[in-house]
């Protein structure tokens, strides 16, 4: 749909509250009645946007871990893969939900779009994590999820080179104490 197309592009590369209804109608040749027509609101086609982007996202991420073979724990360091490739690709402006999460007053359905989908991360995470036996799955996915975060935030700002090569780095370092600890207690 090109309208959605046109306004998922505007908003992440200029900001959602920077885009306006008439610069998306004027851009994918439609009328603002016809984005109002479809979507209902500004509002809405935020919710439409941030929902496209997660549902990109996360296709991208499980068949990036799913193609990698080896062992359970490798599946958890195959989500950095996925980051880098999709921060190269898709990501030049960082996490688009983090973005969403600064520009959205709290009440906006936008915002809640973003915290379902880095709970989803969160619980994605978790599971890779109890699959790899890890001796505190939630506490690895949560250590896991801040450094995918932190390197998206560190990349887009270029504040730290090789920023996810360096967290991939720290979250094997993670897994493996995270296994030894498992280990030890059986």
């Amino acid at each position: 749909m090109r309208i959605l197309e046109t306004a998922s592009r505007l908003f992440y590369e200029q900001g959602i509250r920077a885009v306006g209804v008439e610069a998306i109608a004027e851009e994918a040749g439609v009328t603002k009645k016809t984005i109002y027509d479809r979507f209902g609101s500004k509002e809405q086609l935020i919710v439409a946007y941030l929902r496209a982007r997660d549902g990109l996202w996360r296709s991208t991420l499980v068949k990036h871990v799913n193609g990698h073979d080896g062992p359970p724990e490798q599946k958890i360091l195959a989500t950095f893969d996925a980051l880098r490739s999709w921060m190269r690709e898709r990501n030049s402006r960082g996490c688009a939900f983090i973005n969403a999460a600064v520009e959205l007053p709290e009440d906006h359905p936008g915002r809640k779009v973003a915290r379902e989908q880095k709970t989803w991360l969160l619980t994605y995470l978790e599971d890779l994590a109890r699959q790899a036996r890890a001796a505190d799955p939630a506490a690895l996915a949560a250590q896991v999820l801040i450094l995918h975060e932190g390197a998206c935030v560190a990349d887009s700002m270029h504040s730290v080179d090789q920023a996810v090569d360096r967290a991939a780095h720290v979250a094997a370092v993670l897994v493996d104490t995270s296994l030894a600890g498992a280990l030890a207690r059986s």
